[in-house]
């Protein structure tokens, strides 16, 4: 079993899919449904398992994404990806890590199924436009119009600079000191003017609904965080290939994830919908 390609490409085939569909959970069920066809196979058939396998996972998230986009639609609130807890290691890819940040996933949200398939596949693992033809079910020049577009769609909205890990981490670090000894003032400090929260709560725990901007009006909230609740904790960790916090509140876990650019917080992302924090106690393994 050790041999077959399907086991040494699954990290691949889990990233594609998580990519597509900022569901660690669907990710899974896709990886799943995509070995009963790989078993069905006529291996004699396939002259590139690693291409095979990847035009499998995509054309499964595509039908999965699809299904997806009503329940979404009437989500609760904010949706937020699913975090992943992640080892430093994956930082080191660069392009690797950026893809599967949340601020990224966020904004792989805003594309249709068939451009977020075609900006995964050409921007983040290279495939050649033939390929990805195949896999979405459109024509090589096509997927080229789809490619531009999406890439320039997603260039508007993405993080504009890159951050080096120890400035991410210096700031993650005053941030997450901050937050747990309710310090308005470093809050403050520490987070850009027109900062951006957005928190993830499913309807199932308390959450805001919309976006609230502005430091004035972020920094008193999260100042106030530590007071209201008996138990108050931030770690370090993380998560989505980048440095973050998990908070526990009265023994209920949440992800934090920040957007820096510098040196202070721009965006904060905050899942707490406790669905997708079934994973943060175990490391997921990505892989280009």
């Amino acid at each position: 079993m050790a041999k077959d390609p399907f086991i040494a490409h699954r990290s691949l085939l889990f990233t594609v899919a998580y990519e597509m569909l900022g569901s660690a959970a669907d990710a899974e069920d896709v990886v799943q449904e995509s070995w009963l066809r790989w078993a069905d196979a006529d291996r004699s058939q396939v002259r590139d398992p690693r291409a095979y396998l990847v035009r499998v996972v995509t054309r499964q998230a595509l039908n999965r994404l699809r299904t997806l986009s009503r329940s979404r639609e009437e989500y609760v609130g904010e949706w937020l990806p699913e975090p992943l807890l992640t080892s430093p290691d994956v930082a080191d890819d660069v392009e690797l890590a950026e893809s599967v940040s949340i601020a990224m996933l966020t904004v792989l949200e805003t594309l249709g199924p068939a451009e977020r398939a075609v900006f995964v596949l050409r921007e983040v693992f290279a495939m050649p436009y033939g390929e990805i033809a195949e896999a979405v079910g459109k024509s090589a020049a096509v997927v080229r119009q789809i490619a531009r577009r999406s890439r320039e769609h997603v260039a508007a909205r993405r993080p504009r600079a890159r951050v080096s890990r120890s400035e991410q981490q210096a700031v993650v670090g005053r941030f997450l000191v901050a937050l747990r000894t309710g310090q308005l003032q470093e809050l403050m400090e520490v987070m850009a003017p027109d900062v951006v929260l957005i928190t993830d709560g499913g309807g199932l725990v308390a959450a805001a609904l919309a976006p609230i901007h502005g430091a004035e009006q972020v920094a008193p909230l999260l100042a106030r965080a530590n007071r209201v609740v008996a138990g108050f904790e931030t770690t370090a960790v993380w998560l989505n290939g980048a440095p973050a916090g998990r908070i526990e509140i009265d023994g209920e876990p949440s992800a934090v994830s920040l957007v820096v650019e510098n040196g202070r917080v721009t965006r904060i992302y905050v899942v707490r919908n406790p669905r997708k924090l079934t994973r943060l106690d175990e490391l997921a393994e990505l892989a280009r």
